[in-house]
This record gives C-alpha cells, sequence and structure tokens, in this order.
C-alpha cells in the first residue's frame, strides 16, 4: 500500500543555473518497487560521496534517483510487493543507492536494519554507509583481527569515526591522524590509543615511531595517490591495504618488489556499485556482529550536528572544510 502516490514532496535539488548549488525543491514522491519499502525521511546522512554527485564528478548508478543521499533513518510509510521484513511504522534506517536528501525515499528491505531502541533518528541516519563500508572492507576484505595494528585517517570524520570505535570494540589498536590538537584530542576520547597531528608532524614517521619500526597491519585509505608509497611502506609482512578513494589522485608508484617480498595485499572496492546480492551479505554481517554493539550502548555514532534541508548547502560547504568533528546529518524543514 502506497499512502503517499501522485504527491510531491520536499528534497534538495542541484540547481545547475547557481554553480550547481543546493536548494530546496519538490519531486514526486516515490513508489516501492517489489521488495522495497517506502521511508518517511526523519534523517539522512551526509557524505563525500554526495559532494562529488553535486559537482558531477561521481553520477548515479544506472537506475538509481538522481536526487542525492545514501543513506536515510524514518518510518516505513509503505511497502512494495514482496516485503516480509516490515511493516508500515516500523523505525528503520537504510542504505541507499540515492535519493536520500527527500522526505520520502525508498530502499530495498535488503539494505534496510531496524533501529535499536538504544538510537534516535538523528543518530540512525549515521549509520548505513559508514558500517557497510566499514565492515566490507576493514572486516571482511582486510580482515583486521584482535591485536592487530590499524591507521586510520581522518579519525573524526563520519566514517574515521566510526573506525576507531568498531575497531577498539574488537580489540584492535588504533593509530589515528587528524589535522588540529581538538580533533586528536576528539580521537583518544573516541578510543584511539594514538592520535597523529599529520599537519605538524608526519604521520608516517610517528606511526614507525609508536610500532617501533614493525608498522602496521592494516590501513583503511581513502587518500589515494599521496600517501600511497608511504603506507606501502608503513604495513607490515602479510600487512592489508584497503582503498576506498581516492581524492588526491588516481596514480600512485608501487614497488613490486617490496609488494612480493612482504607479502602484501593492496585491496579496492566501491560500495554504491556493489550488486544487491552483496550488500545483502553485508547487512546480515552487519545485523549479527555490529549492531549488538549499539543495542548494548558499546559504541554510539559521532554526530557534529544536524542541518535542515532548506540549508543543505551549508552541510555540503563544512563537508569541504573539514571543520567537523563526527557526522553532518540532515533532517527535513
Amino acid at each position: 500500500m502506497n499512502r503517499t502516490k501522485d504527491i510531491n514532496c520536499k528534497a534538495v535539488l542541484v540547481d545547475e543555473s547557481q554553480g550547481k548549488k543546493l536548494k530546496l525543491g519538490t519531486i514526486p514522491t516515490p513508489t516501492p518497487s517489489h521488495g522495497e519499502v517506502l521511508i518517511r525521511v526523519e534523517a539522512a546522512g551526509v557524505n563525500h560521496a554526495d559532494v562529488y554527485q553535486r559537482k558531477g564528478e561521481y553520477p548515479p548508478p544506472k537506475g538509481a534517483s538522481p536526487i542525492l543521499g545514501l543513506e536515510v533513518a524514518g518510518t516505513v510509510e509503505a511497502i512494495g510487493l514482496g516485503v516480509s521484513t516490515f511493516c508500515v511504522g516500523d523505525r528503520v534506517m537504510a542504505l541507499v543507492r540515492g535519493g536520500g536528501y527527500a522526505e520520502f525515499c525508498v530502499a530495498s528491505q535488503e539494505t534496510t536494519l531496524p533501529i535499536p531502541s538504544t538510537l534516535n533518528f538523528v543518530e540512525a541516519a549515521a549509520i548505513p554507509e559508514a558500517y557497510f563500508t566499514i565492515w566490507s572492507n576493514v572486516f571482511e576484505m582486510a580482515g583486521l583481527i584482535a591485536g592487530e595494528t590499524i591507521l586510520v585517517h581522518g579519525g573524526t570524520s563520519g566514517i574515521g569515526s566510526t573506525t576507531i570505535q568498531l575497531a577498539r570494540a574488537f580489540d584492535a589498536h588504533v593509530i589515528a591522524t587528524a589535522r588540529t590538537p581538538e580533533k586528536c584530542s576528539a580521537c583518544l576520547r573516541l578510543g584511539a590509543h594514538h592520535a597523529i597531528n599529520y599537519s605538524q608532524k608526519d604521520f608516517a614517521e610517528e606511526v614507525k615511531k609508536i610500532t617501533n619500526d614493525q608498522g602496521v597491519d592494516v590501513i583503511f585509505d581513502w587518500i589515494g595517490e599521496k600517501y600511497f608509497e608511504k603506507h606501502i611502506g608503513l604495513l607490515k609482512r602479510k600487512g592489508r591495504l584497503a582503498l576506498i578513494d581516492c581524492s588526491t589522485g588516481e596514480w600512485g608508484k608501487l614497488d613490486l618488489g617490496r609488494l612480493i617480498v612482504k607479502n602484501l595485499y593492496v585491496m579496492g572496492s566501491v560500495l554504491r556499485g556493489r550488486p544487491l546480492s552483496e550488500k545483502t551479505e553485508i547487512a546480515r554481517q552487519i545485523s549479527k556482529h555490529l549492531i549488538p554493539l549499539l543495542e548494548s550502548s558499546k559504541i554510539k555514532p559521532l554526530i557534529h550536528g544536524t542541518i535542515p534541508f532548506s540549508d543543505a548547502q551549508r552541510a555540503h560547504d563544512i563537508m569541504e572544510e573539514s571543520s567537523h568533528i563526527g557526522k553532518i546529518v540532515l533532517v527535513p524543514s
């Protein structure tokens, strides 16, 4: 049943005539297809991918909504045929392929999760993109286990702060980087064992000191070219570099001899374009391993603040300035 059929809803649009700035407008309310739920959005997480898409640098996958937004939290407003997991009125959070910056958004039931009672909608909106990305890259592909050391850049970003908490929850040793003393302090409060101010010190030299020149087991990387050679040098034997972005460039010089001698693993992935079957399995693992940590309040999303849909451009400006500590979340105007 779709109680909102043929009704327009408010959404954040990209104004091409104003230099790709964001503005509030309206779109037809989406209709859930087979296996989908329609969510009345109470909060939507803001990610770097949204900024890239707004600028025309990261087009949505074929068939995805052109509206920005990859994660939402809210209540189920309607369900499509074949939905057996959720009912109208359920509190949910979801990873979506697009469409999150709107009052209503459709999501596959397979990438939709119940919101733990310990979280409000704003906190829940900070979960899907980060948890799906971190679980699949840090724990699944890179195989981080208890006792190992992980290097986390941008420790106070939404994904960085979540990585620190999850790595600590699984008894890993965490080294984080940040660009100000305030952000380094925040990393330590989140559970990092060490926090390096990369604007004042060479992070690679500091990591060597901290580890007595042993290096680290896992590096979670969205920097790319600028740090690539340093990262290869910092990995222990059988170390793993998990790359999810290349914000400083797409080309990196690789010493193949070092790769072979140290038995290193370099892997890359992007979440948005993965098949639904893969995302479904990631959701299953999150439900099994990570949701209990939220339910017991052992971990909790770090929220920088909320910004109304009507002022969404400010959220992107803050994201690009990198002045935030924690997740930026949009809420309906």
